[in-house]
């Protein structure tokens, strides 16, 4: 159990990670380091962190509901590759050890923030790709592109961090849809992810659900907070402050 002040900083920590997420993404490199920094194990923390942000992934799918409306055959395919995936990187994340994992989680921040410093250039290509006005591509590269997601989400039950610009980067490149069918699509491989993930830890016993409760009440308000500042703060600016404290985050963690 944690002591009160201990509540106060993750639940500052979630409502900037939920302006975060909202504004540009990348918000768990600040909850996953605030829970182990006030002392929650570092597999306890990352199962937490996810479970904690499954309000803000169903949010972001709804929001683009008109896009997936769209595209339910893609979703026949890539849902259940999105669940299997989250479900076998949790079991994954489950059987590592927490020593293990500590030593894995500064490389697992840089990837993450290596990823993020990628979205903008990917978004560029991902613009002047699907600007193109090709629609036609071989049915086999929906199938290759089910089996990218399948890895992708792997990762994502794993740690989750920057999963949503893999996704992107996979259905870009093997997919020809507009980008913001694109984006929904990601969208949805992320919730499933998340969602499969969480329901798997659930039933772990690994869940501090009381930092849980907190985190995603606070990254709620968070996230509304970062819908209402969309139009004042520049995305490209506020990940690339993100991307500096992840990588000084990772070092500490790497001088451990």
């Amino acid at each position: 159990m944690l002591e009160g002040w201990e509540y106060v900083w993750i639940g500052i920590a979630a409502v900037a990670a939920g302006m975060v997420n909202a504004l540009a993404g990348g918000g768990t490199l600040i909850t996953f380091p605030m829970l182990t920094a006030v002392g929650v194990p570092a597999v306890v923390a990352n199962v937490t962190n996810t479970v904690a942000l499954c309000p803000g992934y169903l949010g972001a799918t709804l929001a683009q509901w008109k896009d997936l409306k769209e595209l339910k055959q893609r979703l026949w395919l890539y849902v259940p590759a999105s669940v299997l995936g989250g479900i076998l990187g949790g079991v994954l994340l489950l059987n590592t050890g927490e020593r293990l994992f500590r030593d894995l989680v500064p490389y697992l921040i840089l990837l993450a923030c290596a990823l993020l410093a990628a979205a903008d250039p990917l978004r560029g290509w991902l613009l002047r790709r699907t600007g193109s006005g090709s629609s036609a591509q071989p049915a086999s590269l929906g199938v290759w592109a089910a089996a990218a997601v399948f890895l992708a989400a792997i990762y994502g039950g794993y740690f989750g961090a920057g999963l949503s610009v893999i996704v992107l980067a996979v259905l870009g490149l093997l997919l020809s849809q507009p980008l913001t069918q694109l984006n929904a699509l990601k969208q949805a491989v992320a919730f499933s992810v998340n969602i499969a993930a969480a329901v798997f830890f659930v039933f772990s016993g690994q869940v501090l659900w009381s930092a849980a409760l907190v985190m995603a009440v606070c990254a709620w308000v968070g996230g509304t907070l970062g819908g209402k500042l969309a139009s004042r703060v520049k995305p490209a600016v506020l990940r690339g402050v993100v991307v500096t404290i992840g990588v000084i985050v990772a070092l500490v963690y790497l001088l451990r």
